[in-house]
């Protein structure tokens, strides 16, 4: 282990993103400091489908119980052309997301940062930025407008899409921008209509998504026309689209919140400058379609913060922070691919189009395609990381379908509940007649502060490195662990050999 940095970590903004980086890191026992120019939480319902692997990262931080009292479980998301059905996604107990409007999304985890010990300074402006191999400089306006450059050991742009911080790297905003403005309301419904299923109507007028939300009312989401400003949606105007979108015979009242957007599909040319990284909306924005915004936002901010933490306090080589860029760009091509082809779907016009729509989704149903494929990527379970700094390279061969494969999520929710989140986990399996290999040993002495081993019988020899998050970083099937060995070399700093290791 290498010496510990006394620096603290600056997360600039305080939504859900920054909120995760912060209250990681600081679980982890690394100083953070969290700032955000606005003088207080928006009160906007905005981002609201949490889906099951954002809901194990929050649960991590100590939030089940704020989670049963706020969350509504979604049974299903039911597809219509027009009023007529098409497929109905059956979510199981794996897959099942839960609505939870941002505002208590954001609430949960200020909860879990002041827990640990943190706090967040509102009204509280990055101006500058700037930084050299060592660290960074950043200069922050206090409340009263008076500003000071402090020094910080690495910066998290959590700032969203605008962000102050990509814009202070320079690092470029590529993508589009949809042509159609987009409606959001929330709003009371007197009518006929399924509460703990997604609606969506695609209809030749448009498309109409009706999302249930805790407290009785619903999300409403529709395309409205190019050029549409917030002033032109009115209740009445509102109204009109969910008689020509909708099932029909529901009546709107008490609208609480509307408001009008664009759709971006943009990315950040790279995640991270240096010792400043980019994370969220500040990094990358797409479609709402399949509800995996705040999600992947989320997850950036998990698999930045333990990598971080590990590095900061000296048990990991800086070389692990460049598996951030590459993981998290990797996913992110993913949902934005996933997202603008759901948007395309739900907007087709030409009539051959629609029928080829709906006879695909029948189909995908009908073939368990849905439940086997698309319900668990939506679920967050099976995003998967490249070969890198982190993921050791897949050697399984083409014919063999290993139970644990690099690069993967655990697949046993229960283990993943069980291991540590501040090192990573051998899991090795030990044939009942054989003798503990004397490099498991070595292992456990070399790499003490980085390193927990878990041993349990079975018919073969395993070893299996699980990362802080509950990837699969490396596999070894002899008891000379060499790709084992190789991979955490890669990660230690140089001079970390101990002593003393942690076995469990």
């Amino acid at each position: 282990m290498s010496t510990p940095d006394e620096r603290p970590v600056l997360v600039v903004g305080a939504g859900p993103v920054g909120l995760t980086a912060a209250a990681e890191l600081a679980r982890r026992g690394t100083p953070v400091r969290l700032v955000d120019k606005t003088d207080a939480p928006s009160p906007l319902t905005k981002a609201l489908m949490v889906w099951p692997r954002t809901l194990e990262v929050f649960r991590g931080l100590g939030a089940t119980t704020y989670i049963d009292k706020h969350g509504l479980p979604v049974h299903s998301f039911r597809y219509n052309s027009g009023t007529d059905p098409i497929c109905d996604i059956v979510f199981g107990d794996r897959t099942r997301p839960m609505v939870i409007v941002q505002p208590d999304v954001e609430e949960l985890l200020r909860e879990a940062f002041t827990d640990f010990g943190g706090k967040i300074e509102w009204r509280t402006e990055l101006t500058r930025l700037s930084q050299d191999p060592d660290g960074v400089l950043a200069t922050l306006r206090a409340p009263d407008g008076t500003e000071s450059t402090e020094e910080f050991a690495y910066v998290i742009g959590g700032d969203g899409a605008g962000s102050t911080v990509r814009k202070s790297l320079g690092v470029e905003f590529k993508g589009a921008t949809y042509p159609n403005v987009f409606i959001l309301a929330d709003t009371a419904i007197d009518g006929d209509l399924q509460r703990d299923a997604v609606h969506y109507y695609c209809t030749e007028n448009g498309i109409m998504v009706l999302v249930p939300l805790y407290n009785g009312r619903f999300r409403v989401f529709t395309a409205g026309p190019p050029g549409m400003r917030p002033e032109d949606l009115t209740e009445e105007v509102l109204q009109d689209f969910v008689d020509k979108r909708g099932p029909g015979g529901l009546k709107l009242y008490d609208v609480s919140w509307q408001t009008t957007f664009s759709i971006h599909a943009r990315h950040a040319e790279r995640f991270r400058a240096g010792r400043v990284f980019l994370a969220g909306d500040a990094a990358h924005i797409h479609s709402p379609a399949g509800g995996q915004g705040l999600n992947t936002g989320v997850t950036d901010a998990h698999n930045l913060a333990w990598k971080l933490a590990l590095v900061h306090r000296g048990a990991a080589a800086p070389g692990l922070l460049d598996s951030y860029g590459v993981e998290r760009a990797a996913v992110a091509q993913g949902v934005v691919k996933q997202a603008e082809v759901q948007t395309k779907a739900w907007m087709l016009a030409k009539r051959w189009q629609i029928v080829l729509r709906d006879v695909s989704a029948r189909f995908a149903e009908r073939s368990g395609v849905f439940d086997r494929f698309y319900s668990p990527w939506l679920a967050g379970l099976t995003n998967h990381y490249p070969a890198g700094p982190a993921v050791d390279e897949d050697r399984s061969g083409r014919l063999r379908r290993p139970s644990h494969r690099n690069g993967h999520l655990l697949v046993d929710d229960a283990l993943r509940e069980s291991l540590p989140v501040d090192r990573y986990t051998l899991l090795v399996t030990l044939p009942p007649t054989g003798s503990r290999p004397p490099r498991l040993t070595e292992l456990t002495g070399t790499y003490g502060d980085l390193l927990t081993v878990r041993s349990a019988p079975g018919r073969r020899f395993s070893a299996v490195l699980v990362r802080p998050d509950h990837y699969v970083a490396a596999q070894d099937t002899t008891p000379e662990l060499t790709r084992i060995h190789g991979h955490l070399a890669t990660l230690a700093p140089a001079g970390s050999l101990t002593k003393e290791g942690h076995s469990a």
